[in-house]
């Protein structure tokens, strides 16, 4: 379903760009993915762009706080989960194994949030909506299609998404001793956990956008200033995908799927 209204407990609703440069990331992603952008301030100072495609939200951008450049911390997107109650739900991260690095906080009447760490040490964005449910257009082209925590501890991690959101896990042997794990709302697989696909990578969430073709995308990202990270690959009955990053350094997935219609 591409178009949204609501999200459920548990499911990843929202990615947005802490970025040094968000007038670099606008002329990037604007015509990369379709996006529109528009400025919002915020009751902290500064300003949150919000990025649109066929005046649906995809996704935010941010310029990155000083503190975060200070301690070496690239730019990067971030992955929110909504949930039914922040406060119940920042009060379950200690218990299982996670640490609470911003309480929950209004902003403005868009939602309250909250940022933990799970046990792994990604970190992760919680969300309870109000007048913003997150993304209202998702597994479209030009739009958020999949959330992937990459840890090199997932058998510490995988608990933690159970106990705080509710989660269910199921583990399919890749081969060569690799195991991919779905996050399930239910039946329903909502994201995904693996390992580091090369060694020093950190742990963190990864996102993965739609596109129409893989290889046009990867060849617009690098006339646009962005890296490409590696070569076009293919994952059986899933579509084609490609790592990028962009000119300020952060890292997203491009997925042209296999059968469009099948997430929608």
């Amino acid at each position: 379903m591409p178009v949204r209204e609501s999200y459920d407990h548990g499911t990843p609703s929202w990615i947005d760009l802490s970025t040094s440069d968000p007038d670099g990331a606008q002329s990037f992603y604007g015509p990369l993915m379709g996006w529109d952008f528009e400025a919002n301030p915020t009751d902290q100072g500064g300003e949150y762009i919000m990025a649109s495609r066929n005046g649906k939200s995809t996704a935010g951008l941010m310029q990155q706080g000083p503190e975060q450049a200070a301690m070496g911390i690239p730019p990067l997107w971030n992955t929110y989960i909504t949930v039914d109650d922040v406060d119940e739900a920042v009060g379950k991260v200690e218990a299982a194994g996670g640490s609470v690095t911003m309480p929950s906080m209004q902003v403005m009447d868009s939602g309250t949030m909250a940022v933990v760490l799970d046990p792994s040490g990604a970190v992760v964005c919680m969300w309870q909506a109000n007048q913003h449910i997150g993304s209202e257009l998702v597994n479209e082209t030009g739009a958020l299609i999949w959330n992937e925590l990459i840890t090199d501890n997932p058998e510490a991690a995988k608990p933690f998404y159970q106990s705080v959101f509710g989660l269910g896990v199921t583990d399919q042997d890749m081969g060569n001793g690799t195991v991919y794990s779905m996050l399930t709302l239910g039946d329903i697989p909502i994201a995904g956990v693996m390992p580091p696909p090369m060694e020093g990578m950190p742990n963190h969430w990864s996102v993965y956008f739609a596109v129409d073709d893989a290889d046009a995308t990867a060849a617009k990202a690098a006339e646009l200033g962005g890296t490409v990270l590696g070569e076009v690959f293919e994952v059986p009955t899933v579509g084609k995908m490609v790592p990028i990053q962009d000119p300020q350094g952060a890292v997203f997935m491009a997925m042209q799927p296999e059968d469009p219609n099948a997430v929608q």
